[in-house]
């Protein structure tokens, strides 16, 4: 992860969603769920430079284009909205898997939204940069909520959670889950019967998409299983990465000594506060 002098950082946590529920399928095509998102200590790194031309760029080199980036797409979206004509750089310092069901990219969307929003002097409101966040993808609102959440609707509408301390391992299985190509097959479970707030422990570890996944990605179900010798082993979001939750630090290294070299994992603390919550006014 190289970071650059010439930038301020700010974080981007990751996330997983300790369940999550297909309950319909809206007339848009978008897909209406039921999930408890749950923030990581393992983040990623956003560098912002305000710069005088009216130009909006990162500068840091990725598989993905500009425009398919949502940091970037976060940055023009908000200059837009608040008719700004300064101009920023961005250099982002990845450490959250791309494509692993962790929000990776949708974290640093938020961030770009809340720092964005500070320095530019827009003083929008929570609620307000929540609202834009919808049109970048449904985990970037709840970042930008920046607290444990319930969340149902497309993730846009959120019920803050007080959630225990816990430590989890978070595996990665070196493959890439295409969400589109998971969303759309046929045996999709799409009708899962939503649950009150109060219920979602009784369905921890639930996950919807994880049975299409495993099926079009067996590495996926490989590490399931391997991951399952240690407690109750769940899938991220889409995938590709899966989950444990452990009472203690050294349960959870203990577990990831283990890890078969051709994975990538880490142990992560479970955060109910976004560090840079504060930054935003309700």
């Amino acid at each position: 992860m190289t970071i650059r002098d010439d930038f301020d950082y700010f974080p981007a946590p990751s996330k997983v969603n300790l369940f999550l529920r297909i309950t319909g399928r809206r007339e848009d095509g978008y897909h209406s769920l039921q999930t408890v998102f749950r923030m990581l200590d393992f983040t990623d790194l956003v560098g912002i430079r305000l710069v005088p031309e009216n130009v909006i760029r990162r500068v840091s080199q990725h598989p993905w284009t500009d425009t398919e980036d949502l940091a970037v797409r976060a940055a023009r979206l908000l200059a837009k909205h608040g008719s700004v004509k300064q101009g920023v750089e961005l250099h982002i310092a990845k450490r959250i898997p791309f494509g692993g069901g962790l929000g990776g990219g949708s974290s640093d969307a938020a961030t770009v939204l809340v720092v964005l929003n500070k320095l530019w002097g827009l003083n929008l409101k929570r609620g307000e940069l929540q609202n834009l966040a919808v049109s970048l993808g449904a985990d970037v609102p709840f970042f930008v909520y920046g607290q444990s959440a319930f969340a149902e609707g497309i993730g846009e509408q959120i019920v803050p959670l007080k959630l225990p301390d816990g430590w989890y391992l978070v595996v990665h299985p070196n493959c890439f889950v295409s969400t589109q190509t998971v969303f759309d097959d046929p045996e999709l479970t799409r009708n899962s019967k939503p649950i009150k707030i109060a219920d979602f422990s009784l369905h921890e570890g639930q996950n919807d998409l994880q049975e299409a996944v495993c099926r079009l990605y067996p590495e996926v179900l490989s590490a399931l299983e391997w991951l399952g010798q240690f407690g109750t082993a769940a899938m991220s979001g889409s995938g590709s990465s899966v989950f444990c939750s452990f009472t203690t630090l050294e349960r959870a290294k203990a577990a990831q000594a283990q890890i078969p070299p051709r994975w990538f994992g880490f142990v992560a603390r479970g955060m109910d506060r976004h560090p840079l919550v504060d930054w935003t006014d309700d």
